[in-house]
């Protein structure tokens, strides 16, 4: 196959994997839709992953980064059941909480809005478009991808992987690898660094729970924060 077969195959296979890491945390809104609270679940990287997922969306426009179409899709779809959960969350909250969160949101939209205008009216070639817009998406991936550190040591100081489903840690290590691999057929460090972080977190986690999966008590009562809960980790690992 022709390599931009290839790289738009990767592409699509990464789109479905992301697609299912969005999804993941379903099951926890489910619970907070049934108990009409938000309990001790925390908006934060909901609220944060919008902002990621904007940014993404703006990345891969024509006029930005070229022949960067599924690049748009996965995040487009992201943002839009990223807001879904935050909505969730709004709807469910005290009014301090609730408060917070709608600042979050607009303090991020007044950012991204700065962003695209700075872009589209300073900066006047797709390669500088792509390396401010880049940058930006680098950075806050970085930022996402050092997350699932609070449950790696949780790991480490318990003995214990219950706290880190393993499907989940493969869907992490297959999301980072495929996108990892979409970057590099037609390079573009911008995508390719943060996943490639990605794949060595997903590697990290795996490694792991091989080496205390054996001394893991599955027994023992659910005690958790819910700050680093399944929910949490699959959250901050699931973008592009």
């Amino acid at each position: 196959m022709e390599p931009e077969t290839i790289r738009t195959t990767v592409g699509i296979i990464g789109n479905f994997i992301s697609f299912f890491l969005f999804l993941s945390p379903v099951p926890t809104f489910f619970k907070i839709i049934k108990a009409k609270s938000v309990q001790e679940f925390k908006p934060d990287p909901y609220v944060a992953t919008v902002l990621n997922c904007a940014l993404w969306v703006i990345y891969g426009l024509p006029f930005v980064h070229p022949d960067s179409l599924l690049v748009i899709t996965i995040n487009g779809t992201g943002l839009v059941i990223e807001l879904a959960y935050v909505l969730i969350f709004i709807t469910y909250s005290d009014w301090q909480k609730r408060r917070k969160i709608i600042l979050a949101l607009f303090l991020e939209i007044i950012f991204v809005v700065f962003i695209f205008f700075i872009t589209m009216t300073f900066l006047h070639t797709t390669q500088a478009r792509s390396m401010l817009i880049g940058i930006l998406c680098l950075v806050f991936n970085i930022v996402m991808y050092t997350s699932p550190l609070t449950v790696m040591k949780l790991v480490i100081q318990t003995k214990s992987v219950k706290y880190m489903p393993f499907f989940l840690s493969v869907a992490n290590f297959a999301n980072g690898c495929v996108w990892l691999v979409y970057a590099l057929l037609k390079f573009d460090p911008y995508i390719a660094i943060p996943n490639g972080l990605g794949t060595l977190s997903g590697a990290i986690q795996l490694i792991l729970y091989a080496t205390y999966y054996k001394t893991t008590n599955w027994d023992e009562d659910d005690d958790t924060p819910a700050e680093i809960s399944e929910v949490e980790l699959s959250k901050k690992n699931s973008t592009l």
